[in-house]
């Protein structure tokens, strides 16, 4: 296995909300673990405003410059999104090379990303980052240079002119591969909404359980390991949308989708580049929102969560909450109150109540009723079968009485066989 590098982390405290603060410090490990990096310090510094230029203070260059020394460490990592002087300075400044918070997100996206589609995605996210950078490099050669034309251009800065210039066409180029793929999801999305099938949608802060969540659904309800997706205890385990269809006992049905987990200061770049991926809840009907309530932080992870669904275009939809984990902490479960549900799928304890909580919400539009379907019928017959809840059958002389719950758009169309007429 390589040897993994090392680091030191630099935070700066803006509003003194010393809890939050120091959870986005210790999120920042966790991100820097996950892309094989070792923490060997930190520095934090408080102050009213980011230093335009440096983001911290004088004093605390000297003090990062003594622990980069004494520890060795090979990188800088900032828990903000720096600007491309900040981090020019920064390295010169500190002889050692700086990467922020979003260089780290963007490093996992890349790792994790398993599809065609995922990795396009992510690649329009990084080289939307790198144009900034490239054209600040070019502006700080333009100025070494001294003159204006071509004839006065460095050979550098005609280099960097040449690389922007080939970043945007590779942008183009995958934006409009990502727009074939949108497309084709619409044309999806298009044909499920005509089915007439409700849509749920998880969504989450990254590692809340969401796909924890539809694996114990499925392995309930459909029985088919084929159909699980990708679970595991780490930050971003899942980037693809995937979308599974859920045929209840009462054969009531519903397609249910897991998204990319949120976190705090997603870069805009990626929530751009995954917007397509992220309609599918912008169409759902209803939307569970997991939450860790075995973390002290669970209330800055929901707030991070309705913000970004918020900058989506998500509002006044129908939500319920499932606060997942609920084995961990000291509350007796399944509790069911409203619109949340305290459970552990890990347990597999408290998915019939959340399924409960679900039905209410997108099975409105059902109604109980007795129909006669006529023997010549046998395709209604077999249809109401399949698609209602059927509780009782009887054989009459002028054809199958069915007690059953149906769609009430059912219940209109064939209202003649309704008993009594």
């Amino acid at each position: 296995m390589d040897k993994k590098r090392s680091a030191i982390l630099l935070g700066v405290n803006l509003q003194f909300a010393k809890e939050e603060f120091e959870y986005t410090m210790q999120e920042l490990k966790a991100l820097a673990e996950a892309c094989h990096i070792e923490v060997v310090g930190e520095v934090i510094q408080n102050l009213n405003r980011v230093n335009k230029s440096t983001y911290i203070g004088t004093g605390k260059l000297e003090e990062l410059t003594f622990l980069l020394n004494e520890t060795e460490a090979e990188l800088l990592i900032c828990n903000d999104e720096l600007s491309p002087s900040q981090i020019k300075i920064l390295e010169e400044k500190l002889e050692t090379t700086v990467k922020d918070r979003t260089m780290l997100i963007l490093d996992i996206f890349a790792e994790r990303a398993k599809t065609r589609e995922a990795q396009m995605q992510v690649e329009v996210a990084q080289l939307q980052y790198m144009l900034p950078r490239l054209m600040d490099q070019r502006a700080s050669l333009g100025r070494q240079g001294g003159g204006a034309g071509l004839k006065n251009r460095g050979a550098g800065e005609t280099k960097l002119e040449l690389d922007r210039r080939k970043v945007e066409k590779r942008i183009a180029f995958l934006k409009k591969e990502l727009e074939n793929l949108t497309a084709q999801r619409k044309t999806q999305r298009n044909a499920r909404m005509k089915s007439d099938i409700p849509i749920v949608s998880l969504v989450g802060y990254t590692n809340a359980g969401k796909s924890t969540i539809m694996n114990a659904i499925l392995e309930k309800f459909q029985a088919s390991p084929e159909k699980t997706v990708f679970e595991k205890d780490m930050l971003f385990a899942t980037l693809e949308t995937s979308v599974r269809k859920i045929e209840l006992t009462n054969k009531k049905s519903f397609l249910l989708t897991d998204t990319v987990g949120f976190v705090n200061k997603l870069p805009h770049h990626l929530i751009k580049a995954f917007r397509s991926t992220l309609e599918e809840v912008v169409h759902a009907d209803l939307i569970i929102h997991v939450v860790d309530c075995s973390e002290k932080n669970d209330q800055l992870f929901m707030e991070v969560t309705d913000a970004t669904l918020k900058s989506i275009g998500i509002q006044n939809k129908p939500i319920i909450y499932a606060y997942n984990k609920a084995d961990l902490i000291d509350f007796e479960i399944p509790y069911v109150k409203d619109d949340c549900v305290f459970l552990s799928a890990k347990e597999r304890v408290g998915l019939d109540e959340l399924i409960q909580v679900i039905s209410k919400h997108i099975f409105k539009d059902y109604v109980k009723c007795e129909m006669i379907i006529p023997y010549q019928e046998g395709q209604l017959l077999s249809y109401f079968m399949n698609h209602a809840s059927v509780e009782a059958v009887e054989y009459l002389e002028n054809g199958t009485k069915l007690k059953m719950e149906c769609k009430f758009r059912d219940f209109k169309k064939y209202q003649k066989y309704v008993f009594p007429s």
